[in-house]
């Protein structure tokens, strides 16, 4: 359940910090997030895959450990991130 590229590059021009981001936290982390999104839709459909469902919670980790990374470093950009992607209500 990958992201299309036109969808990974509209995310990196809209969480880029510099002209030639590419890996910033802020950018893999709304990658991530989207990544999140679609396979929790495919769940919705497909209840019993298990293989994938252990791919989801890796991602969700990965991106539990990148979160932290943000928030250690740049609170200030973790909140705003929050925000913008929407993870706490």
């Amino acid at each position: 359940m990958s992201i299309k590229k036109e969808a990974k590059t509209t995310l990196i021009k809209e969480f880029k910090v510099h002209d030639k981001d590419t890996g910033s936290p802020e950018v893999q982390i709304a990658i991530l997030t989207e990544r999140i999104n679609n396979l929790t839709e495919h769940f919705k459909v497909h209840k019993k895959d298990h293989s994938s469902r252990r791919g989801l919670l890796k991602l969700v980790s990965k991106r539990r450990r990148l979160l932290d990374y943000l928030k250690k470093h740049n609170s200030a950009e973790y909140q705003k991130l929050l925000g913008r992607l929407k993870l706490r209500k």
